[in-house]
């Protein structure tokens, strides 16, 4: 649902959600995804600074959770904001249910960023 230039999505209590992404570009991109105000790599403070997924041109990337280890996510899950990972973990809902998304070019032909810098998202 569109409000004004708000995009809204709304759904059942405890479904599942993910995002997805496409690259349409020639190019590679980095995709720095949050949720809630907090990364989908590590699970802490979202930043324009972090690393993101690299996305092949004619790509698309798909999220479905707080990555918890190279395999394993804590899945996306449509709550109230009381049980959000964000309220849980840092006991801060200032921007539970915003997802937020960067996205950058290549900038040069060596690439040498990890899809996964190492830390990753602690429970609650």
């Amino acid at each position: 649902m569109i409000v004004g230039d708000r995009c809204f999505v709304l759904d059942e209590e405890g479904r599942r959600y993910s995002i997805v992404v496409r690259n349409r570009s020639d190019f590679r991109l980095e995709i720095v995804l949050s949720v809630d105000g907090l990364d989908v790599i590590d699970g802490r403070a979202a930043s324009f600074r972090k690393r993101g997924y690299i996305v092949n041109p004619h790509r698309k990337l798909a999220v479905e959770g707080f990555r918890q280890t190279t395999d394993a996510v804590a899945a996306f899950r449509f709550g109230p904001v009381r049980e959000s990972y964000a309220a849980e973990k840092y006991h801060n809902t200032r921007n539970v249910g915003v997802i937020g998304i960067a996205l950058f070019n290549e900038v040069r032909r060596a690439w040498k960023r990890t899809p996964f810098p190492g830390r990753f998202a602690t429970p609650p």
